[in-house]
């Protein structure tokens, strides 16, 4: 099957390279050209490619070579596979690719995939979103060289006391407890932090928001690591059987089933 020449922005996943899609994983083993992101991107993902296909890696590119790249091999009626990390559009920096293809009249097209957060909320057994303790998951970063806008500082948002995941903020633990408990976040608070989730060598800690800095300086995490935040990290949630959803309740009546009051 040959795919149509255009820009494919494919998810890779978080490294397990059995976790990008199916769609993905054809696009990949199909394209003419395959430029991936090798400082993060799985070796045996892209080893699927076609034999032929011309791999590039674009670790040492800056953007307008490889937007200069892939115009190039789609204007000559190639297909081009442009493989991220887990899911493009999370820290993918794949708007700044697209606003430049489109100033070429170069035809992109996006392929999510599955990112670093549930991967560690995966590896990890957690459900992040847990009924009667928090509904809600913020993903964010802290605040480093990139600057976050005003209104997203990260005491804000950690002031609506949900679930919060942290990307690219291994470096700033200290910044990220201060901020916390400015919020008012207990010290006790459960924090997992993942590190490289799914690959061979991944690390989990298990912490709380006071003791993190101390934990990932002893792991030696300083990079490539999910931290996640909030109660919802509790590892003894799935020993207490205490927060059931509605959805499977006997008692609840929704359009697929009509519940039955205690005692029928």
């Amino acid at each position: 099957m040959t795919l149509e020449p255009k820009v494919y922005i494919v998810g890779a996943g978080p490294g397990d390279p059995e976790l990008i899609t199916v769609k993905g994983s054809r696009i990949l083993r199909t394209a003419d050209v395959v430029l991936y992101t090798d400082s993060l991107v799985n070796d045996e993902l892209i080893a699927t490619a076609k034999p032929e296909a011309q791999v590039l890696q674009s670790s040492g590119m800056d953007l307008e070579r490889q937007v200069e790249i892939m115009s190039e091999a789609v204007q000559a009626g190639r297909s081009v596979a442009r493989v991220h990390t887990g899911d493009p559009a999370v820290y993918g920096a794949i708007l700044e690719q697209m606003v430049l293809l489109k100033q070429r009249g170069v035809a992109y097209e996006i392929v999510p995939g599955v990112s670093s957060v549930f991967a560690s909320a995966a590896v990890l057994g957690a459900e992040l979103t847990v009924p009667d303790l928090t509904q809600t998951v913020i993903l964010t970063r802290a605040e480093g060289r990139t600057p976050v806008p005003d209104r997203e500082k990260l005491r804000d948002l950690a002031s609506h006391h949900c679930t919060v995941a942290l990307f690219l903020s291994a470096t700033l633990a200290k910044k990220v407890v201060v901020e916390f408990l400015a919020a008012g976040w207990s010290e006790d608070t459960p924090v997992a932090v993942v590190q490289r989730a799914t690959w061979p060598d991944q690390k989990i800690v298990r912490t709380t928001l006071a003791q993190l800095p101390a934990d990932l300086r002893a792991a030696g995490i300083t990079m490539h690591a999910m931290i996640l935040a909030g109660w919802a990290l509790d590892p003894g949630l799935v020993d207490k059987d205490a927060h059931r959803s509605k959805l499977y309740d006997k008692s609840f009546t929704h359009g697929y089933r009509k519940g039955v009051k205690s005692g029928e």
